[in-house]
């Protein structure tokens, strides 16, 4: 991982997106910061295509989509992006799995419930369970006290004995049954709501992240940055970003966003 700061200026002025997480990456301490928020207006006002790529519930990414200056979110690790159509003022939704599969799924996803509540104490349902579609996020540090390592990757065994792909998030440990993550749907945005092919533009677009959930992201974008907090996770993701910010978080997200936006000026 370079500094933000080696990133070359015509890198940052052939930007034409910004892919992003949620979650300690925009957002600090749990908190979506005012300055951060603003980065995201401004990115918008410049023309540069914004679209959260977060683990969080399809509840909530409903709320992202329709209010916040994005272009549209990708949700529960890739299960579904939304995009609001404001002219027309109709929410698209397109899932990777259609609706007896996700139900399916998510009664096989009780199983594995009970068995990491009464395997690993302190572990809890996530609290935005109730918004989900097609995963199980396991809390492991955001509502309850954090748990050691030993613990996550406990929980991690477990989705896996299941059968179910597990991804750890800066918070979670979420797991879902079926082929679809972060990038997948990403790609399936670019090509159906932006009209783009993400393989062949892949360098004039940005991902920034900070957890191991963000390592095939990564991996496949090869102008990829990490808010400094990414640095806690070094040893457990198999692809790094290329760039890392001075800041953690938030503050880090802005100066990314400065970075981008003083290039184009």
């Amino acid at each position: 991982m370079q500094p933000l700061a080696a990133m070359p200026a015509a890198t940052r002025s052939a930007c034409a997106g910004l892919f992003t997480d949620i979650d300690d990456t925009i957002t600090t301490e749990g908190r979506l910061t005012p300055a951060a928020y603003a980065a995201l207006g401004r990115l918008q006002e410049a023309g540069i295509t914004v679209v959260p790529i977060t683990g969080r519930p399809a509840g909530w990414c409903d709320m992202v989509a329709r209010f916040w200056p994005v272009d549209g979110v990708v949700g529960e690790n890739g299960a579904f992006f939304f995009r609001y159509d404001h002219a027309q003022r109709r929410m698209i939704r397109r899932f990777a799995q259609d609706e007896a599969v996700r139900a399916a799924n998510r009664a096989r996803l009780v199983a594995i419930r009970e068995r990491v509540l009464a395997e690993v104490p302190g572990a809890a349902v996530a609290s935005d369970q109730l918004y989900r579609e097609a995963d199980l996020a396991i809390d492991f540090c955001e509502d309850v006290p954090p748990l050691p390592r030993e613990a996550v990757d406990r929980i991690v065994r477990i989705f896996e004995e299941a059968g179910a792909v597990a991804k750890v998030s800066s918070i979670h440990v979420n797991g879902w049954f079926g082929d679809h993550d972060k990038l997948t749907m990403s790609r399936i945005f670019a090509e159906e709501a932006l009209g783009i092919d993400l393989e062949a533009e892949r360098e004039r677009f940005i991902y920034a992240g900070d957890s191991p959930n963000d390592a095939p992201m990564f991996g496949w974008f090869p102008n990829a940055v990490g808010v400094a907090n990414v640095l806690g996770f070094a040893d457990r993701m198999p692809a790094l970003p290329a760039y890392v910010t001075p800041s953690e978080a938030g503050a880090g997200f802005v100066e990314l966003v400065d970075a981008i936006l003083e290039a184009r000026a």
